[in-house]
């Protein structure tokens, strides 16, 4: 059974983040000024615990940034629960056991991710930009509530992303929304599958061509799917023959899958992993059963997550109002109409659909 997916906001949970600093506070890691609640690292640290994990620096310090504030026992300290300023009304604040406010910056990754993951839990990510304090931040508030080591077994930060060659900014003009890629006509999965071209640990530089060659790669793969589906030997082969072929040739199917995790597990090495893919089908096909080629394309979407499990045989697909134009279509062409051919071309485009003139005559496919 697949578990739902959970989009978290912060704003949804409040309570777990005043419940967490609640924690912190009992635990003796927190202490009360005039602007609000803020974390202990020296109590932190007098306990037996090191702050500061992951920093790159050899201790965290007030940084330029980060303006001075009255009451702080140390600059590392950092806010739990802000107060709001006397008579100002924010836009977002909230009660809390210590008055009207609101949550610092770091509450809330540590409570969201507490709550749904546990108090430990395997993989972090998020941008190298966070390694030095933010996360060593996650990590002290955690540990702190919990008593807990290690809070995450894994970190891992990806690096800033680049736009044609440079660095992303608004001021630039270059600071690309999901919205501005698909209104070029790019979907979510083509976006996903130019970002594994690219490993976390380097910066990947984005550009349209960039991102249009990732939509070709990835359509020629859905291709891939649909003419492994719509192939002869696959229509002849019932679901119990199938798996009597998977059996028979489970050595090949093992050393694929075997290529393919070895990249995976190499730091997540998603470009080396997306070339055994490709590697896969251009060594396979014309020597192996098309229900092989296709079950271990599967396999392989189960980590890449680019949908091709949900890629049916376009033959099935074609509603009757499609092939009705796909035949007049060919009437016209046989009647040398070659523009009104193409005008019903176009309507065929117009439902989601294209026609591709192949020597075996013409066939047509979902976009």
């Amino acid at each position: 059974m697949t578990e739902p997916k959970v989009f978290c906001r912060a704003t949804e949970h409040i309570p777990e983040q005043i419940e967490l600093v609640v924690k912190i506070e009992k635990a003796g890691f927190a202490y009360k000024i005039a602007d609000g609640i803020y974390f202990d690292t020296a109590a932190y640290e007098a306990a037996g615990n090191r702050y500061g994990e992951l920093s790159t620096l050899d201790e965290i310090k007030v940084g330029a940034r980060v303006e001075p504030v009255a009451g702080k026992k140390n600059p590392r300290d950092f806010a739990l629960w802000k107060f709001s300023p006397a008579g100002q009304k924010r836009q977002m604040e909230w009660e809390s056991p210590w008055g009207t406010g609101f949550p610092g910056w770091h509450i809330e990754c540590s409570a969201m991710s507490m709550k749904y993951l546990g108090e430990q839990f395997d993989v972090h990510i998020g941008g190298e930009d966070l390694r030095s304090t933010h996360h060593p931040n996650e990590i002290a508030q955690a540990e702190a509530a919990t008593g807990k080591k290690p809070f995450v077994h894994y970190w891992m930060h990806g690096a800033f992303l680049q736009v044609d060659g440079g660095r992303m900014g608004k001021s630039l003009g270059n600071a690309y929304t999901l919205q501005d890629i698909e209104k070029r006509g790019f979907s979510p999965m083509v976006l996903r599958y130019f970002y594994l071209t690219g490993h976390y640990r380097k910066s990947l530089n984005f550009t349209w061509e960039g991102l249009e060659g990732a939509k070709k790669s990835l359509f020629r793969l859905k291709d891939k799917v649909e003419d492994l589906m719509t192939n002869k030997d696959w229509e002849q082969v019932d679901g119990w023959d199938r798996e009597k072929i998977l059996e028979k040739d489970k050595d090949r199917i093992m050393f694929w899958q075997n290529k393919f995790r070895e990249k995976i597990e190499d730091d997540l090495n998603m470009p080396e992993a997306l070339a055994v893919v490709w590697q896969m089908i251009n060594k396979t096909e014309g020597s192996a059963p098309h229900t092989v080629i296709y079950k271990l394309l599967l396999d392989f979407d189960r980590v890449l997550g680019l949908g091709l499990d949900g890629v049916e045989s376009p033959i099935l697909q074609i509603p009757g109002k499609v092939q009705r134009l796909k035949d007049e279509r060919e009437r016209l062409r046989g009647e040398k109409k070659f523009d009104e051919a193409d005008a019903v071309r176009k309507q065929i485009e117009e439902t989601g659909f294209v026609v591709e003139d192949t020597p075996e005559g013409p066939v047509v496919r979902k976009r």
